[in-house]
């Protein structure tokens, strides 16, 4: 049995990559999730095509390799985390389509949450009161689906994070479980004693028998029974999407940070074995936990990052494909005077700002959609710089550099422009698949595949680094009316 295959579902897809002893990629496949949007705001998933995409790219990733089950050590699970899905235990059929972490409908709910109980709920979970975790979106299903909580208050729902959907669905119903870095971002886990907080659970009116056990990040989960493909195969990692690559660019060390740059955008950075207080919100979460041994991590969040190339292609219509976008922004030297804040589902931290909308500011008569496509490009670097001003200052840290992956990290205008705007250098990882690397390290260490994290570290090598190039006066002034934009976006939906 000589490879690991990781599941990485992701907001906008699902993908399945086979790993070897050397944590290099040896097969991919990957399926687009389709995205619903009921209303302004909402953000939905169909459940049974995430479960479906998932297990049609495991197989295809298998067979592109000529593999079989027999050849598959483990299967490690990494997922877009937050988003909630509940279903009928008898039948596994979902009661209603999987709420996005992006979705926004709760937002209202959780500013009457916050005026009452902001303060709790920080301290126990380490998480700002907001639309983005998983209690409202739990509460809002309960409320708002008929019978939903007639049904949960007698045992007959159960409700996951894609992590447990998928192990679920992967067993055939047998194993209800998630892992306490997925568990640490639903707002009613406590991170201090790792448990369901039945305190926090009444503030949210959620019934406990809802709720899957908790597990380490790496550990036995079950075998799988479905796709057949795969039958007999040990679940043995899982870990939400950051908390993986955190673990997946080996930042063991106490400090250590990363940036991936996804369908949003996130920076976290190992506090060591006790959670570290922000003092400029930012989240306290938790990263992994192998054996006894617990990790916590300070995050900072982008909602929109990557996700804003598709705007420009889906919405705007100015590319056919997110690829185009560097070609496109790189036909102009520079961004016009124009700034784009992509808040289009709010703004994440450190600002916090639910009630912030996107803009498009400095238009003039010789803007071209050149300079919008620059303006979106840049704005992921913005949003990236005032996460990392925030953790600087939290943590007193002078972080020398700063390590990036995710699938927006192929474009080197971005990252060149990243390294420009923080003034240090950003170090693009070999394998820029960290996040589906993480759970195949976790996976893999739980199964003896690999005998420790020092020999995981070894594994982690870069492909390029990006220096400073602009003067530090041009970045401090062009991240001064990034400043400006932002503060006008901000408090804009009065509804």
């Amino acid at each position: 049995m000589s490879y690991i295959l990781a599941f990485d579902q992701g907001t906008t897809s699902s993908r399945s990559i086979v790993f070897n002893h050397y944590g290099e990629i040896v097969s991919m496949a990957q399926s687009e999730l389709r995205q619903i949007y009921p209303r302004p705001g909402w953000v939905e998933h169909d459940p049974q095509e995430i479960f479906a995409s998932q297990a049609a790219t495991a197989v295809k990733a298998i067979r592109k390799c000529d593999l079989t089950s027999r050849d598959i050590a483990a299967v490690g699970i990494t997922n877009q985390r937050e988003t909630t899905i509940v279903w009928d235990r008898q039948n596994g059929l979902p009661i209603y389509n999987a709420i996005v972490w992006q979705d926004r409908r709760t937002s209202e709910f959780c500013d009457q949450i916050r005026s009452e109980h902001s303060e709790l709920i920080k301290m126990k979970t380490g998480l700002e009161v907001d639309a983005y975790f998983s209690a409202s979106k739990l509460q809002w299903l309960l409320d708002n689906i008929p019978g939903a909580r007639n049904r949960a208050e007698r045992g007959e729902l159960a409700f996951g994070t894609v992590d447990t959907w998928l192990i679920w669905s992967l067993t055939g119903g047998k194993i209800h479980a998630t892992d306490v870095s997925n568990a640490s971002r639903t707002m009613f886990f406590n991170i201090h004693t790792r448990v369901w907080d039945d305190e926090l659970l009444n503030i949210f009116d959620i019934p406990h028998m809802l709720l899957p056990e908790i597990k380490g990040s790496s550990g036995f989960y079950g075998e799988i029974r479905t796709p057949n493909a795969l039958d007999g195969v040990s679940i043995t990692g899982v870990a939400g999407d950051q908390q993986a690559a955190l673990f997946g660019q080996s930042c063991f060390e106490t400090g250590s940070t990363k940036c991936t740059y996804g369908t949003g955008c996130f920076m976290l950075q190992n506090t060591g074995a006790r959670p570290a207080a922000s003092r400029n919100r930012l989240l306290s979460t938790v990263g992994w936990q192998i054996a006894g041994s617990i990790s916590y991590a300070l995050e900072g969040s982008v909602f929109i990052g990557g996700a804003v190339f598709q705007w420009l292609r889906d919405s705007l219509g100015i590319i056919k494909s997110s690829d185009e976008i560097n070609g496109l922004a790189g036909a102009v030297s520079d961004n016009g005077g124009v700034y784009f804040v992509p808040a289009l589902t709010g703004l994440g931290a450190p600002h916090w700002d639910q009630r912030a909308r996107g803009m498009i500011i400095g238009l003039t008569r010789g803007t071209g959609k050149e300079h919008i496509a620059r303006a979106a490009l840049e704005s992921i670097a913005f949003q990236s710089a005032d996460l990392l001003t925030a953790m600087n200052a939290d943590s007193h840290a002078d972080l020398k550099e700063l390590k990036i992956d995710g699938g927006a990290t192929r474009n080197d205008l971005l990252l060149q422009f990243q390294s420009d705007i923080l003034q240090i250098p950003v170090v693009r990882a070999k394998v820029t698949e960290t996040t589906a690397l993480g759970a195949a390290f976790l996976a893999g260490l739980s199964c003896g595949f690999w005998a420790s994290t020092r020999e995981v570290s070894e594994l982690s090598q870069a492909d390029r680094i990006f220096q400073p190039q602009m003067p530090p006066s041009k970045a401090a002034e062009l991240k001064q009316r990034w400043d400006e934009a932002v503060e006008r976006s901000r408090h804009w939906d009065k509804s």
